[in-house]
């Protein structure tokens, strides 16, 4: 036990972040096991390739361990610091191969859906496959945010920090860009409709 730890500090605390800091393997794969689908699927979403996803979540981790002894939790929460990361690495990518792609959202959704009949997964693909196209109807910043906050689950404050905005700027972003995703949402159901 290092330093005295009686035992394994609480996951989702800044104690298991120490350890981490400190070059504890098993804190390090504890991190990597709670954050590593999440972010799969935000990069997965983004760049449209499963493999290609694999290797820039493989290279968010990289970064991770090489930034981690200069994390500080007072500055934003582990999470929000990750997927800042995750950010940046994929506007590096975007800048070097000159692209802007995004994974049809079904693919990302139904990967792990092999337990459900066919009927569900039809009816989930035609769902997603709206939000998708409601999403790709959205500007770029507010398609982010909506996707931080309510696909990647991330509060205002970590949306903000990835983002490099003032909460105030992701609330207003968040505001027009669900007011657009429910005017293109219900523009989709009255082409379907009529």
């Amino acid at each position: 036990m290092p330093d005295g730890d009686v035992s394994m500090p609480d996951p989702s605390g800044s104690g298991l972040i120490t350890l981490a800091q400190r070059g504890d393997v098993d804190a390090i794969g504890t991190l990597y096991d709670q954050h590593h689908q999440a972010l799969f699927r935000y990069i997965w979403l983004r760049v449209g390739e499963h493999s290609l996803a694999e290797d820039l979540t493989g290279d968010v981790f990289v970064r991770m361990l090489a930034a981690l002894p200069r994390y500080r939790p007072t500055q934003a929460t582990f999470r929000a610091w990750l997927y800042r990361i995750a950010h940046n690495l994929l506007v590096d990518h975007y800048r070097k191969e000159g692209i802007r792609v995004s994974a049809p959202l079904q693919q990302a959704e139904t990967q792990s859906a092999d337990d459900e009949t066919p009927l569900t997964l039809f009816e989930q693909k035609l769902t997603v496959e709206r939000l998708r196209r409601a999403l790709a109807a959205l500007e770029q910043t507010q398609r982010e945010v909506v996707t931080l906050r309510f696909l990647s689950g991330l509060s205002l404050q970590e949306t903000a920090v990835v983002l490099g905005k003032t909460e105030a700027a992701i609330k207003a972003l968040q505001h027009r860009g669900l007011a657009a995703l429910r005017s293109a949402l219900a523009g989709e159901v009255g082409v379907s409709d009529g």
